[in-house]
């Protein structure tokens, strides 16, 4: 029991850590016009309100790695995982409570794409994190 509270914990700090790097992706590429250059409306500000929710959510999603899919192969599953999130805020987010429409594309039409890499930016920042902690 001890065992699988302390992977809990260590999935849950991973996707947590996933969350902020995703989060310090939007925002930097967001100030720097990077994502406007491309004609998408992203750029949020970087806020405790806006913050918080994205780690936790990150937390949440980490919990998947418990999943036993590609073990032996940490970082692909981290991309691989990371299309959970990416699938739920193109399909469910944007149309539903953002009300952007389905994948974003009223915030741009190259909106799915830099969710896919954000959301990259997060699976491969909690593999990283994981194999730094001997998860394998």
């Amino acid at each position: 029991m001890r065992n699988f509270v302390v992977r809990i914990s260590l999935f849950f700090a991973a996707g947590g850590l996933g969350g902020l790097f995703n989060s310090l992706a939007v925002w930097l590429l967001g100030l720097y016009g990077v994502t406007q250059s491309f004609g998408v409306a992203i750029a949020p500000a970087l806020s405790p309100q806006w913050l918080y929710p994205r780690v936790v959510w990150g937390g949440i999603w980490g919990i998947a790695f418990f999943l036993p899919v590609l073990s032996k192969h940490i970082l692909i599953k981290g991309l691989l995982l990371s299309l959970g999130p990416t699938l739920i805020q193109l399909f469910v987010v944007f149309p539903l409570k953002a009300h952007k429409g389905v994948m974003g594309v009223d915030l741009g039409s190259l909106t799915p794409v830099f969710v896919l890499i954000f959301n990259a930016v997060w699976g491969l920042t909690a593999a990283i994190w994981l194999r730094l902690n001997g998860q394998r």
